[in-house]
């Protein structure tokens, strides 16, 4: 599902780099902080992260592929990335200010287990922050796209990414509670992106991945087609713009 990193640049990349400063704000990063980006993907973040001044980024990811890109892509020594699992980041207890987690805890096979873990890398009064997509809502690029899916195949419902967790509002919000965060703010980040073309929409659907791309990877030819033919007639040949929002959480470490 994640493991061509020019595909994902492709598809979902440059909707990433465009939240990630919102994201960082939200956050609160400010100037010397020592930030864990979990599950950096190709690097957008950690990026945007060490863009403020003094700020030192460790990025971990599972996808070795998607390491490298990040690596390769990366600017300045005080950002670096590793391999590593959400579930069992290798880091010692206090050792980050902030610990930031984006578009990423909605697939971790446990986002409870996750977040125990990234408190546990945060000192005292740091923060920890995530961000997913609003999939049912108005992640408009993402649910436009299934719902042409659906319309077109029923038995696509089930993967519908409205369903994935902790993706609704307040979902994080209790889940950082639960977890005896304190000052817990849950916000909406908004985002608009432009399209050139009706190609420049669908093409990166064609690369795999994600669970939308991986669920046009598995139809026949003729069911692509049909199913381009209905998101073309929804959106046009021109150029336009869809917006996307994230449900942001940020929560103090007792």
């Amino acid at each position: 599902m994640f493991s061509e990193s020019d595909g994902y640049e492709r598809f979902m990349g440059r909707w990433s780099r465009r939240l990630a400063p919102l994201f960082v704000t939200f956050a609160g990063v400010t100037d010397g902080d020592r930030v864990l980006d979990v599950g950096s993907g190709t690097g957008a973040l950690s990026t945007a992260a060490a863009a403020i001044e003094s700020v030192r980024v460790t990025g971990i990811e599972p996808s070795p592929a998607y390491t490298q890109y990040a690596r390769e892509h990366a600017s300045g020594d005080r950002v670096r990335f590793e391999v590593g699992d959400a579930l069992a980041p290798p880091f010692p207890d206090d050792a980050f200010d902030r610990t930031l987690s984006m578009l990423v805890l909605n697939f971790v096979p446990d986002p409870a287990a996750a977040l125990q873990q990234m408190i546990r890398v945060t000192r005292t009064g740091g923060v920890v922050a995530a961000a997913v997509w609003d999939y049912g809502g108005e992640m408009r690029m993402l649910r436009t796209f299934w719902d042409a899916a659906v319309a077109v195949d029923p038995d696509a419902a089930p993967r519908d990414e409205r369903h994935m967790p902790v993706s609704t509002r307040g979902a994080l919000a209790e889940l950082w509670r639960t977890h005896g965060m304190r000052a817990v703010d849950e916000q909406p980040l908004t985002i608009e992106m432009a399209f050139a073309s009706f190609d420049d929409y669908w093409q990166p659907f064609l690369c795999g991945q994600g669970p939308a791309g991986v669920y046009v990877s598995s139809l026949a030819e003729s069911g692509r087609q049909v199913l381009e033919s209905r998101l073309r007639q929804r959106l046009g040949d021109g150029g336009f713009a869809l917006r996307a929002s994230a449900w942001a959480v940020r929560g103090v470490v007792t």
